[in-house]
């Protein structure tokens, strides 16, 4: 019944988009000037958790190489580098210029060096969870040069903003800003039957059961595309002709579960020890949390990082926050009042 995975898998990037032509459009136009060997500006991509913004920014990026010949990308995902090394390396290790580097004992100077020599093609640097950087100066390092092109993707610009310093808050907020919302249901209907044609065999899944998907995802493409793969993985190990409600029901089910698992596997160390707090703890409100992270770690961060930490946490749905800022309080999120499978 699968005529092609690649289309079902998460990281996929389509030939055409749904529903995304303006938001194409303005990236596009932003990265124009490296076509012609001209630096390009500082593009940020913001919006909620699966409203497309990196299957976007690959999108454009990987028809930006099908046209001109000596421009190349590099993707780095932020919140599994989030050191300052882990950044640099991948964008060099990318750019093949690692042989000699030891990640034990490499200063951070030499790898924005290595960056500064860098003589090859432009580049386009896909920054993903930019805001999970524990030092975002990087993005300043990458601003100064010319040859590289950045593209910076965050749930929210405030939360960027709120962790650099002056200077870099300043050219940020002078770049190009690619807002996008979360899709509605007919959109991710859309996305839906575009991914069954092309990956599934035809009549294996009803447009009704794609747009129960949609209604029950809530906005979220990375969910209907998760429940899709995971329902037409089941029925084909099953030998099913069809996928049938029985198992779209567990699909839903266990599409949550897996990437509710994949965003409690990307939590940096300081991260868990906070989502662990509210977990022992919950409800809990931010002040007595950094208290208990403050016992458990020698190094803590300062509260409005474990802001950032919480408000994170609340966008990839591990955490939901009740009360106003002022007498705010954490708790898990309870998987069982998600949107209901109809």
């Amino acid at each position: 019944m699968i005529r092609d995975a690649r289309v079902l898998r998460a990281g996929f990037v389509p030939r055409e988009v749904e529903h995304r032509d303006a938001e194409v459009n303005h990236l596009s136009s932003v990265l124009e000037p490296i076509t012609n060997g001209e630096p390009a500006d500082t593009a940020i991509v913001t919006g909620p958790s699966g409203a497309g913004k990196t299957c976007i920014s690959q999108f454009v990026t990987e028809r930006l190489r099908e046209e001109v010949l000596n421009v190349e990308t590099t993707y780095v995902n932020c919140w599994r580098n989030y050191t300052r090394f882990r950044t640099l390396y991948q964008i060099l290790d990318d750019l093949g210029a690692t042989i000699d580097i030891h990640r034990q004992s490499t200063p951070h100077d030499e790898l924005v060096d290595r960056l500064q020599q860098h003589d090859g093609p432009r580049t386009v640097v896909i920054l993903d969870e930019v805001d999970q950087l524990e030092d975002p100066s990087i993005i300043y390092d990458l601003h100064s040069l010319p040859q590289f092109a950045i593209i910076c993707i965050a749930n929210k610009e405030e939360e960027l903003f709120s962790r650099v310093d002056d200077r870099l808050v300043s050219r940020l907020r002078s770049s190009e800003h690619v807002r996008m919302d979360k899709y509605h249901d007919e959109q991710l209907y859309d996305i839906l039957s575009a991914r069954a044609k092309w990956g599934l065999d035809e009549d294996v899944i009803t447009d009704d059961q794609l747009y129960r998907i949609a209604d029950a995802a809530a906005g979220d493409a990375r969910l209907t595309i998760g429940i899709l793969r995971t329902a037409a993985g089941k029925a084909d190990r099953e030998n099913h002709e069809r996928i049938t409600d029985d198992i779209l029901l567990d699909a839903a089910e266990d599409a949550r579960a897996q990437i509710k698992q994949k965003s409690l596997d990307s939590l940096t160390p300081h991260q868990r020890v906070v989502y662990d707090i509210v977990r022992e703890h919950g409800p809990v409100g931010p002040s007595e949390i950094h208290e208990r992270y403050s016992e458990d770690v020698d190094d803590p961060r300062t509260k409005r990082t474990i802001r950032t930490y919480l408000s994170k946490m609340e966008q990839y749905n591990l955490l939901e926050a009740e009360g106003t800022s002022r007498d705010r309080e954490y708790s898990l999120v309870d998987s069982a009042a998600a949107s209901p499978m109809q």
